[in-house]
């Protein structure tokens, strides 16, 4: 196997690069922190310039990486593996809030593996030794090879937030919903992964994080499992007392049943009543339902996420947003927040792609951090 040297601009640092290796790899192991954030070739955050050398450019969306812009040299790092040494430019501004943490690999075991809502599981893994990592980012799992109609699949990564706080730095939580047919959620953590199984994974990955320096109020939205990262952030701001400023949690769902870890963040809400505010959202339940099955329906708010925010905020000026979910919750709750006064520059989004967003496109504004 041949390796080859990718020459990091404008700070002309080098690293060295494997032939089967993704630029963005090679470089997250080596502590070169490129912007990145889907991994697999949908999001356009890590798009750069390639200078000088040859590259694959993998299995890049066209809708990500468009034929104008492979004419002129655009290349996705995720992707991109380098066919002989390489320079690239790049945009190298770490966030001051940001540690960063060099991706290694890790042995994992499965400690626990329970449904907690509709189609979604807690999973927790208990790492082989300590991982650094900041609230808010998520790791890559290798999914075993498989056989399928008798044919042989190969093994596949797939990523997934980390929902537990910096502090507990060998045992991870995740939370995954199942996607019909998906190889990692049907065809493995649904399928046969049991207690006990060892996994193989990576990481940390990811620029969606707390701003811990931070004042302001945060505004925390999430839909169905992007509540993953924001627990993390919430759990890490205030039982590390890591965060001044005040905290709501917005954490959308169908019904009662696709939402999870109500009690657990009420809990949080009644021992930090004068910094955390938490708002579960039922899309497709009214509070007659709810009372008419024994609880509490002040304990919920009614309508999609966007519209209990708009009636809860005449104004966002002043307070810092994240986003995570389904891209079109995602792309929603933007709109309500740049209408409620919010910049841009002070909200922070996380997408969840799955491998069918390759093919349907995926693009963000470039005015939004990821």
């Amino acid at each position: 196997m041949s390796t080859y040297t990718v020459t990091v601009e404008p700070v002309g640092r080098e690293v060295e690069c494997d032939e089967d290796q993704t630029i963005l790899e090679a470089c997250l192991r080596a502590g070169v922190w490129l912007p990145h954030s889907c991994t697999h070739g949908t999001c356009a955050t890590c798009k750069l310039d390639k200078l000088e050398g040859d590259v694959d450019l993998g299995e890049a969306s066209s809708f990500a990486l468009m034929d104008f812009e492979r004419d002129d040299d655009k290349i996705l790092a995720c992707c991109a593996k380098p066919q002989s040494d390489v320079t690239i430019e790049a945009d190298l501004d770490v966030d001051e809030d940001m540690e960063v943490h060099p991706v290694q690999d890790f042995t994992g075991t499965v400690a626990l593996l329970e449904d907690i809502a509709q189609d979604t599981k807690r999973l927790v893994v208990e790492l082989d030794r300590e991982i650094g990592f900041n609230a808010g980012q998520y790791m890559k799992f290798t999914v075993p090879a498989t056989e399928k109609d008798g044919e042989g699949l190969e093994e596949v990564d797939r990523t997934w937030s980390i929902a537990s706080p910096p502090g507990e730095a060998t045992r991870l939580e995740f939370h995954i919903r199942n996607v019909p047919g998906g190889r990692g959620t049907d065809g493995w953590v649904f399928a046969g992964l049991a207690e006990g199984d060892q996994v193989r994974l990576s990481g940390p990955y990811g620029r969606f994080v707390l701003k811990t320096t931070d004042d302001k109020h945060a505004i925390l939205v999430g839909g169905g499992t992007g509540v993953a990262p924001l627990k993390s952030m919430v759990r890490h701001a205030l039982e590390a007392g890591e965060y001044e400023g005040e905290i709501t949690l917005y954490a959308g769902g169908r019904t009662r049943a696709h939402l999870y870890d109500v009690a657990a963040f009420r809990a949080l809400e009644e021992e930090h009543e004068d910094q955390f505010t938490y708002r579960p959202c039922l899309s497709e339940e009214t509070a007659e339902q709810v009372s008419a099955d024994g609880e509490d329906p002040d304990g919920y708010a009614y309508g999609l996420v966007t519209e209990v925010i708009e009636e809860d905020h005449a104004r966002l000026g002043g307070c810092r947003g994240y986003l995570c979910g389904p891209p079109p919750m995602v792309d929603a709750a933007l709109k309500t927040m740049m209408g409620r006064r919010l910049f841009p520059r002070d909200i922070l989004r996380e997408d969840f792609f799955d491998e069918s967003d390759k093919n349907s496109g995926g693009l963000k504004s470039p005015l939004i951090k990821r």
